[in-house]
């Protein structure tokens, strides 16, 4: 069974009930070169958008963006390999399975990007030309927060 509906339902719930503290992080954890005003403003809208236009669908099928909770494929331009990361919140952080937080400096810079844009990845070691090659959502994340409210 496919919950993206819910899981996005209830992660602008998450996100308004907790929005000082996810602020707080965000601005802890981003060089105020990067800092975006009305950062989780703009995420927001973006999701309520998603959801508007999947209203009448049983689940969402299609992402065109790339946001938290869903596995983003990138494709390394210069070495024609690919690599998979799921956007997360910071609590389910664990890059050595993929899941990468929405907070850390790659997960930002893939955040609401474009199924098929191209970007200028910033690592420590310099700037990697990638591809936004797939987006799906990871249901793992669903059921790790529905573990995580039941205990």
């Amino acid at each position: 069974m496919n919950h993206s509906k819910e899981f996005f339902t209830e992660q602008l719930a998450f996100i308004e009930e907790n929005l000082k503290e996810l602020t707080n992080l965000y601005i802890s954890s981003t060089p105020i070169q990067e800092r975006l005003k009305h950062f989780f403003n703009r995420y927001v809208l973006e999701v309520e958008d998603l959801l508007k236009q999947n209203q009448k669908n049983a689940f969402i099928g299609l992402f065109p963006k790339v946001y938290i909770g869903t596995k983003v494929t990138v494709l390394y331009d210069d070495e024609n390999d690919t690599e998979d990361y799921v956007i997360c919140f910071p609590e389910h952080s664990d890059p050595d399975r993929g899941f990468i937080s929405f907070l850390s400096p790659v997960g930002r810079q893939l955040l609401l990007k474009d199924l098929g844009e191209n970007i200028s990845l910033k690592i420590p070691t310099g700037e990697l030309q990638v591809s936004i090659k797939e987006i799906s959502y990871c249901s793992e994340l669903f059921e790790a927060e529905k573990r995580m409210k039941e205990a």
